[in-house]
């Protein structure tokens, strides 16, 4: 009967001290929280969420304190009330450091939702802080954002800031991971944040393209604030292309999301419930007041005598002070002096900027429009020069041609120093053999050498190891770029092309280059300005010689961006050296460095059925003459929407698709195309701008690209190639 009595009250008090802990401990509270958000009851979530915030501070446990009061600050966010959310997010974080300075993931994601809500509050300044914030501690911690959902908060800022290009560069990053569901509702949001800013272009039909595939993804994602957004974002460029019948029904559309996002918050939280748990929160802050203000009379009568003491200590430091005083008055003179002179520079340097960007963009845009017509000259000059002209015109012919050719390397140039000042220019991490790639560029400037009678020398160390990994495309503009300066500036010399390897190890080879030529030289006075754009040394030197002045400014920036530094040592009358050592790593599976040929047999032109798609009159008798030359049978459209019916009725070998068409695009086009044709190649022709690269127009389907004007050759070559890929 003993033993059952003490078994008894043992087993009442683990009761009672079980049912304790589960009403009352932070644990209970927090599972009954997110219990109840999974149960769509965000009044009661709120509640226990509050209640686990108070126990927290009766125990005095801080970590728990911080941990529930990001989960209260993520509650209101997630229910749009952001001036809460902002109050309690910023709350966590100083809890948090005060707790530990060691950065953790909580503070991250109060920091990366801290920015979306200053974002929906108009308070830009402060998201950009947070998301900067928020992305240092996730790399200190090596976290890794699966969903890109930093890169995109970036973006959509850069956007509001009116940096379209840097925008544009981050939505297409994540554009182009690899599908996953984690990505999706991010990749739809990236989708639409680049059709908005097409639109702000006045790329209407573009902006459609990114519309369409951003509501595509949401589908997936279920996310009806950002379905309510494409939406309408559809009826407004409906509306602007004057199609009143897809902008009513689009709004219509987006009028009945709204109404479904405006009855699922009402689901979640309802007015009065908030006003309830409000008051709730304030009659409990009045209760703390309250007690806090009977601490603080006890604490009163204490201060009184600490103040006392304090007015002793102020009277003395008061005559400390005052012997600062003027030397604070002087201080602070020198500091508004400073900060005038500070505003000065930033004003200029922010004009000096717009200056800029608003060269690059004419430079850009003139050499863009350049293209169009010079393709017809190019082109008519090639046809006459196959036509067998009279001896008398062969030197009007040559002269054009050259003419042309000299426009379209101008041209060119151009493009390369705006596409690198822009930051528009990646570099390329793939297999290299540099000895091979030399030894094409000597074979290909052999001919430059035998023009004015000069030896043109290649040394390359034999210590380099083959399998290097960097970006051929670059180095090759170097050394072509160097190469031939150096024929061009010597008679009857000798141009020496070196390569040495000066360091190897960790996988990591060193190589130092110099190209040496032994012609006219560079005078001293101009070695510091002749890697500057459009200067050539002297005006004789620009009559004599010819070219553009803009090869070296490209050469020390690709240099540069490579991850070297040139050097240019030179003497009157004796010769040139221009030197630079890059870094390699050394791939450890070598890959066999394809070389393409542009040798094709006519034979595999014979008879193919070609579909040329052309809005431009000029163009489409250029490029047919071109195909019929080579025995191809041509078809001619204007139009995307007249291509995508014929392709449908009809097969043909090829389809040359102009990418700015009246109308649909050629890259909607090839996309709709793709979708019943998928072997058929499709080369796009394009005069490829700052905005544009190749990427991105493979991206819509296209085979290849012919950047226009043509060069004779490698247009053969391109449709060569790809009939034989077919």
């Amino acid at each position: 009967m003993k033993y059952f009595l003490l078994f008894t009250v043992f087993f009442h008090s683990l009761l009672y001290s079980q049912i304790d802990q589960k009403v009352d401990s932070v644990t209970y509270y927090s599972k009954s929280a997110t219990e109840n958000i999974k149960n769509n009851n965000y009044k009661k979530a709120l509640s226990y969420t509050q209640k686990s915030i108070d126990y927290s501070k009766k125990t005095k446990n801080l970590e728990a304190e911080a941990i529930q009061t990001y989960n209260l600050g993520k509650i209101y966010f997630d229910l749009n009330l952001h001036n809460d959310a902002i109050e309690l997010l910023s709350k966590s974080i100083k809890l948090f450091e005060n707790i530990s300075k060691a950065p953790n993931n909580k503070v991250a994601n109060a920091y990366y939702y801290l920015s979306l809500s200053c974002t929906e509050k108009k308070n830009y300044s402060l998201a950009e802080t947070c998301i900067l914030k928020a992305e240092k501690i996730k790399q200190k911690l090596k976290i890794k954002d699966e969903a890109d959902l930093i890169k995109l908060q970036k973006g959509i800022l850069s956007k509001i800031k009116g940096n379209k290009d840097l925008a544009s560069n981050q939505f297409n990053a994540i554009i182009s991971e690899p599908n996953s569901d984690v990505l999706t509702n991010s990749k739809a949001e990236a989708f639409y944040q680049i059709g908005t800013i097409e639109v702000s272009n006045k790329r209407y039909n573009l902006a459609l393209n990114y519309f369409n595939r951003a509501l595509e993804l949401n589908r997936k994602a279920k996310n009806l604030n950002q379905k309510s957004n494409i939406l309408l974002a559809l009826s407004t460029v409906y509306d602007k292309l004057l199609d009143k019948s897809n902008a009513y029904t689009y709004l219509k559309k987006h009028l009945n999301v709204k109404e479904s996002i405006v009855l699922a918050n009402e689901e979640k939280l309802g007015i009065n419930d908030y006003e309830i748990f409000k008051q709730s929160q304030r009659k409990q802050e009045e209760l703390l007041l309250e007690k806090e203000n009977k601490e603080k009379e006890k604490a009163d009568k204490f201060s009184k005598l600490i103040s006392i003491l304090a007015i002793a200590i102020i009277s003395i430091l008061s005559l400390l002070s005052l012997s600062l005083y003027k030397n604070n008055i002087i201080r602070n003179q020198i500091n508004t002096l400073l900060r005038e002179k500070n505003n000065e520079l930033i004003a200029a340097k922010n004009k000096a900027e717009e200056a800029s960007k608003a060269r690059a963009d004419f430079l850009s845009t003139v050499s863009h429009e350049l293209r169009t017509p010079l393709n017809a000259i190019n082109g008519i000059t090639h046809l006459l020069l196959e036509e067998k002209p009279k001896k008398s015109q062969m030197h009007y012919l040559s002269s054009l041609k050259f003419s042309g050719n000299y426009l379209t390397n101008f041209i060119n140039d151009i493009l390369e120093i705006n596409k690198i000042e822009s930051n528009k220019v990646e570099i390329e991490y793939i297999n290299l053999n540099l000895k091979q790639l030399l030894g094409d560029i000597q074979n290909s400037l052999k001919e430059i050498a035998t023009i004015n009678n000069n030896k043109f020398v290649l040394k390359i160390d034999s210590a380099i190891p083959e399998n290097l990994i960097g970006d051929p495309t670059k180095l090759s503009q170097i050394f072509m770029n160097l190469i031939n300066n150096a024929l061009k500036f010597t008679n009857n010399g000798t141009v020496s092309v070196i390569a040495r390897l000066r360091n190897y190890q960790n996988d990591t080879a060193t190589i130092y280059f110099q190209i040496i030529d032994t012609g006219i030289g560079i005078p001293k006075d101009k070695l510091k300005t002749v890697f500057e754009s459009f200067s050539q040394g002297s005006v004789e030197i620009n009559r004599k010689f010819g070219g553009t002045g803009l090869g070296l400014t490209i050469v020390k920036k690709l240099v540069k961006i490579l991850g070297g530094h040139i050097r240019l040592k030179s003497t009157v009358g004796e010769g040139s050296t221009f030197s630079f050592e890059l870094n390699f790593k050394v791939d450890s599976k070598p890959m066999p460095y394809k070389v393409v040929s542009k040798n094709y047999d006519s034979e595999i032109f014979k008879d193919k059925k070609i579909l040329v798609v052309e809005d431009n009159k000029i163009n489409q008798m250029i490029t047919q003459k071109m195909l019929v030359n080579k025995a191809m049978k041509c078809t001619i459209l204007d139009n995307g929407e007249d291509a995508i019916q014929l392709v449908k009725n009809e097969t043909f070998d090829m389809i040359l698709m102009d990418v700015h068409l009246l109308g649909i695009n050629g890259t909607i086009a090839t996309q709709h195309i793709r979708e019943f044709d998928t072997k058929t190649p499709i080369l796009a022709l394009t005069a490829i701008s700052l905005n544009e690269n190749r990427e991105m127009l493979l991206s819509y389907g296209m085979t290849d690209v012919i950047t226009k004007p043509f060069v004779a050759e490698d247009f053969y070559s391109t449709i060569a190639q790809n009939l034989i890929v077919t």
